[in-house]
Protein backbone atom coordinates (compact mmCIF):
# COMPACT_ATOMS: atom_id res chain seq x y z
CA UNK A 1 0.00 0.00 0.00
CA UNK A 2 1.35 3.23 -1.28
CA UNK A 3 1.03 6.25 1.60
CA UNK A 4 4.01 8.50 -0.13
CA UNK A 5 2.32 11.83 -1.42
CA UNK A 6 5.77 13.44 -3.14
CA UNK A 7 5.70 9.93 -4.89
CA UNK A 8 3.52 8.71 -7.78
CA UNK A 9 1.87 5.32 -7.23
CA UNK A 10 3.21 2.83 -10.41
CA UNK A 11 0.35 0.40 -10.91
CA UNK A 12 2.35 -3.11 -10.70
CA UNK A 13 2.55 -4.84 -14.40
CA UNK A 14 0.72 -7.80 -13.16
CA UNK A 15 -2.68 -6.19 -12.28
CA UNK A 16 -5.35 -7.13 -15.20
CA UNK A 17 -8.17 -6.03 -12.78
CA UNK A 18 -8.91 -2.49 -10.83
CA UNK A 19 -11.85 -1.87 -7.96
CA UNK A 20 -12.47 1.98 -7.57
CA UNK A 21 -14.17 3.73 -5.01
CA UNK A 22 -16.18 6.33 -6.06
CA UNK A 23 -16.63 8.90 -3.95
CA UNK A 24 -13.14 11.33 -3.65
CA UNK A 25 -12.30 9.32 -6.22
CA UNK A 26 -14.33 10.45 -9.52
CA UNK A 27 -16.93 12.46 -8.02
CA UNK A 28 -15.47 15.36 -5.44
CA UNK A 29 -17.09 15.52 -2.16
CA UNK A 30 -17.06 18.19 1.17
CA UNK A 31 -18.25 16.75 4.20
CA UNK A 32 -18.27 20.01 5.73
CA UNK A 33 -21.22 21.18 3.30
CA UNK A 34 -23.68 18.54 4.64
CA UNK A 35 -22.02 18.79 8.36
CA UNK A 36 -23.13 22.79 8.10
CA UNK A 37 -26.32 22.23 6.61
CA UNK A 38 -27.32 20.20 9.52
CA UNK A 39 -25.56 21.93 12.11
CA UNK A 40 -27.80 24.96 10.50
CA UNK A 41 -30.59 22.65 10.85
CA UNK A 42 -30.05 22.21 14.40
CA UNK A 43 -28.06 19.38 14.89
CA UNK A 44 -24.99 19.19 17.39
CA UNK A 45 -21.93 16.97 16.66
CA UNK A 46 -23.05 15.80 13.42
CA UNK A 47 -19.68 14.70 12.55
CA UNK A 48 -19.56 11.94 15.26
CA UNK A 49 -22.60 10.44 13.24
CA UNK A 50 -21.21 10.66 10.21
CA UNK A 51 -17.84 11.53 8.43
CA UNK A 52 -15.38 10.82 5.83
CA UNK A 53 -14.28 6.94 6.02
CA UNK A 54 -16.74 6.03 9.15
CA UNK A 55 -20.40 5.91 9.74
CA UNK A 56 -22.57 5.07 12.78
CA UNK A 57 -26.11 3.99 13.88
CA UNK A 58 -28.73 4.36 11.56
CA UNK A 59 -26.34 5.71 8.84
CA UNK A 60 -24.68 2.56 8.62
CA UNK A 61 -28.26 0.70 8.39
CA UNK A 62 -29.12 3.22 5.31
CA UNK A 63 -25.76 2.47 3.31
CA UNK A 64 -26.13 -1.68 3.88
CA UNK A 65 -30.05 -1.08 2.13
CA UNK A 66 -31.17 -2.12 5.79
CA UNK A 67 -33.92 1.15 6.33
CA UNK A 68 -35.77 2.81 3.35
CA UNK A 69 -35.43 6.34 2.49
CA UNK A 70 -38.54 7.25 4.62
CA UNK A 71 -36.78 5.59 8.01
CA UNK A 72 -33.89 7.32 7.44
CA UNK A 73 -35.09 10.83 6.98
CA UNK A 74 -37.31 9.72 9.95
CA UNK A 75 -34.07 8.92 12.11
CA UNK A 76 -32.32 12.59 10.85
CA UNK A 77 -35.98 14.32 12.49
CA UNK A 78 -35.15 12.13 15.46
CA UNK A 79 -31.59 13.54 15.42
CA UNK A 80 -32.68 16.89 14.83
CA UNK A 81 -35.43 17.02 16.96
CA UNK A 82 -37.81 18.63 15.18
CA UNK A 83 -40.01 18.03 12.04
CA UNK A 84 -37.85 19.62 9.39
CA UNK A 85 -39.76 18.62 5.94
CA UNK A 86 -38.50 16.00 3.75
CA UNK A 87 -36.85 18.61 0.84
CA UNK A 88 -34.71 20.27 3.14
CA UNK A 89 -33.43 16.74 4.80
CA UNK A 90 -32.67 15.18 1.69
CA UNK A 91 -30.38 18.88 0.18
CA UNK A 92 -28.84 18.87 3.34
CA UNK A 93 -27.83 15.25 3.01
CA UNK A 94 -26.50 15.97 -0.72
CA UNK A 95 -24.57 18.98 0.09
CA UNK A 96 -21.37 16.87 0.09
CA UNK A 97 -21.97 15.88 -3.56
CA UNK A 98 -19.87 18.24 -5.83
CA UNK A 99 -18.80 17.12 -9.67
CA UNK A 100 -16.55 14.73 -11.56
CA UNK A 101 -13.86 16.17 -12.97
CA UNK A 102 -13.84 15.02 -17.21
CA UNK A 103 -9.76 14.39 -16.51
CA UNK A 104 -10.56 11.78 -14.62
CA UNK A 105 -13.26 10.06 -16.93
CA UNK A 106 -10.97 10.32 -19.88
CA UNK A 107 -8.90 8.69 -18.07
CA UNK A 108 -11.35 6.07 -17.41
CA UNK A 109 -11.80 5.33 -20.86
CA UNK A 110 -8.17 4.83 -21.56
CA UNK A 111 -7.91 2.46 -18.62
CA UNK A 112 -11.04 0.41 -20.08
CA UNK A 113 -8.28 -0.61 -23.23
CA UNK A 114 -6.23 -2.08 -20.39
CA UNK A 115 -8.07 -3.54 -17.54
CA UNK A 116 -10.99 -4.90 -16.41
CA UNK A 117 -12.65 -2.09 -14.72
CA UNK A 118 -15.11 -2.30 -11.34
CA UNK A 119 -16.87 0.35 -9.27
CA UNK A 120 -17.16 -0.59 -5.43
CA UNK A 121 -18.90 2.40 -3.49
CA UNK A 122 -20.41 2.68 -0.08
CA UNK A 123 -23.36 4.77 -1.00
CA UNK A 124 -27.19 5.10 -0.31
CA UNK A 125 -30.02 5.63 -2.07
CA UNK A 126 -30.75 9.35 -1.93
CA UNK A 127 -27.04 10.14 -2.92
CA UNK A 128 -26.73 7.78 -5.84
CA UNK A 129 -30.19 9.54 -7.31
CA UNK A 130 -27.78 12.84 -6.86
CA UNK A 131 -24.86 11.71 -7.89
CA UNK A 132 -26.57 10.02 -11.12
CA UNK A 133 -27.68 13.59 -11.86
CA UNK A 134 -24.44 15.71 -11.39
CA UNK A 135 -23.29 12.90 -13.72
CA UNK A 136 -25.52 13.15 -16.54
CA UNK A 137 -25.47 17.32 -16.43
CA UNK A 138 -21.94 16.94 -17.04
CA UNK A 139 -22.08 13.75 -19.62
CA UNK A 140 -25.19 14.44 -21.44
CA UNK A 141 -26.53 10.71 -22.75
CA UNK A 142 -24.27 8.96 -20.83
CA UNK A 143 -24.26 6.61 -17.41
CA UNK A 144 -21.53 6.13 -15.10
CA UNK A 145 -22.46 2.79 -15.08
CA UNK A 146 -21.32 2.74 -18.55
CA UNK A 147 -17.30 2.87 -17.87
CA UNK A 148 -17.24 -0.35 -15.41
CA UNK A 149 -17.71 -3.56 -16.21
CA UNK A 150 -19.98 -3.76 -13.21
CA UNK A 151 -20.65 -1.49 -10.32
CA UNK A 152 -21.47 -2.22 -6.53
CA UNK A 153 -23.03 0.11 -4.25
CA UNK A 154 -23.34 -1.62 -0.64
CA UNK A 155 -27.02 -0.12 0.01
CA UNK A 156 -28.30 -2.58 -3.21
CA UNK A 157 -25.29 -5.24 -2.59
CA UNK A 158 -25.78 -5.03 1.26
CA UNK A 159 -22.29 -5.38 2.40
CA UNK A 160 -20.47 -2.27 2.63
CA UNK A 161 -16.48 -1.38 2.61
CA UNK A 162 -14.11 -1.93 5.23
CA UNK A 163 -15.94 -5.95 5.94
CA UNK A 164 -13.72 -8.88 4.36
CA UNK A 165 -16.71 -10.16 2.81
CA UNK A 166 -17.78 -6.94 0.76
CA UNK A 167 -14.22 -7.66 -1.22
CA UNK A 168 -14.80 -11.68 -1.24
CA UNK A 169 -18.15 -10.89 -2.99
CA UNK A 170 -16.78 -9.42 -5.65
CA UNK A 171 -13.49 -10.83 -6.04
CA UNK A 172 -15.79 -14.41 -6.31
CA UNK A 173 -18.57 -12.84 -8.42
CA UNK A 174 -16.27 -11.84 -11.33
CA UNK A 175 -13.69 -14.58 -10.99
CA UNK A 176 -10.55 -12.20 -10.38
CA UNK A 177 -7.24 -13.26 -9.11
CA UNK A 178 -6.69 -11.34 -6.46
CA UNK A 179 -2.91 -10.72 -6.47
CA UNK A 180 -3.92 -9.69 -10.18
CA UNK A 181 -6.54 -7.29 -8.95
CA UNK A 182 -5.87 -3.44 -7.62
CA UNK A 183 -7.74 -1.67 -5.52
CA UNK A 184 -7.75 2.36 -4.91
CA UNK A 185 -9.59 4.31 -2.15
CA UNK A 186 -9.41 7.67 -0.36
CA UNK A 187 -9.83 5.99 2.70
CA UNK A 188 -7.54 4.40 4.23
CA UNK A 189 -9.88 1.90 6.39
CA UNK A 190 -11.59 0.59 3.22
CA UNK A 191 -8.33 -0.26 1.55
CA UNK A 192 -6.42 -2.05 4.53
CA UNK A 193 -10.06 -4.22 4.58
CA UNK A 194 -9.08 -4.84 0.74
CA UNK A 195 -5.87 -5.98 1.26
CA UNK A 196 -7.13 -8.05 4.38
CA UNK A 197 -9.28 -9.81 1.21
CA UNK A 198 -6.24 -10.59 -0.61
CA UNK A 199 -6.46 -7.84 -2.93
CA UNK A 200 -3.53 -5.19 -4.01
CA UNK A 201 -4.17 -1.84 -2.48
CA UNK A 202 -3.65 1.95 -2.96
CA UNK A 203 -4.69 4.38 -0.41
CA UNK A 204 -5.33 7.96 -2.16
CA UNK A 205 -4.16 10.63 0.27
CA UNK A 206 -5.15 13.89 0.71
CA UNK A 207 -4.71 16.15 -2.49
CA UNK A 208 -4.21 12.84 -4.73
CA UNK A 209 -6.45 11.86 -7.32
CA UNK A 210 -6.32 8.45 -9.82
CA UNK A 211 -4.71 10.89 -12.19
CA UNK A 212 -1.33 11.05 -10.04
CA UNK A 213 -1.34 7.24 -10.66
CA UNK A 214 1.46 6.16 -13.04
CA UNK A 215 -0.16 3.33 -15.18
Amino acid sequence: MSSQSDKAFHVPANIRNIIFDLGGVFINLDNSLTEKSFRDLGAKDFSKYFGHGFAASFFIDYELGKISDHQFLSALRTLLGKPVPDPELIQAWNELLLDFPRERMDLLRQLRKKYRLFLFSNTNALHLEALRKIFSKSFPGESLEDYFEKTYYSHLLQLRKPEKESYVYIIRENELDPFCTLFVDDARVNVEGAIAAGLQGHYLEKGQTVTHMRW
